[in-house]
């Protein structure tokens, strides 16, 4: 049998010492803990692109293809598979902001050194993946 499952894209923003952070809300999927800007891939689009467009969606920046980094892949099984890309975003044009009202409640940016306690799991260990330079995880998978 063949896999199918969701590919994601997952940007990490920062400033000096900061992250950009946003709480879920009224998506049905860890409402009420804090992520950072992520969004689906879609058929026939490749991940930059799906970074930018994710971008302009939720936080209403524009991104261009030379800033988007790679910094991991993540493996994960939370109950379904997922293939997860995070993405370092060097550079954008415009201020984040909530883009999407109905789906996010708090967007701010926050010390990567002491992140909410609500922050979901698997994100809050990309963010340290990313900051000791590991580029590949498995999650939730049992030996």
């Amino acid at each position: 049998m063949r896999a199918r499952f969701p590919v994601t894209v997952h940007l990490l923003f920062f400033r000096d010492d900061k992250i950009l952070l946003l709480r879920r809300f009224n998506t049905g999927y860890r409402d009420g803990e804090y992520s950072i800007p992520a969004g689906h891939v879609d058929g026939n689009e490749t991940i930059r692109a799906a970074a930018a467009r994710e971008a302009a969606e939720e936080v209403g920046v524009g991104i261009e293809k030379d800033d988007i980094f790679f910094s991991s892949v993540m493996h994960r099984n939370e109950g379904d598979e997922r293939v997860d890309f995070f993405l370092l975003v060097s550079a954008w044009h415009g201020e984040p902001a909530n883009n999407e009202p109905n789906k996010c409640d708090d967007l701010h940016w926050e010390n990567v050194n002491s992140l909410p306690q609500n922050t979901i799991p698997y994100v809050r260990q990309a963010i340290q993946n990313h900051l000791e330079g590991v580029h590949f995880d498995e999650l939730g998978w049992k030996d």
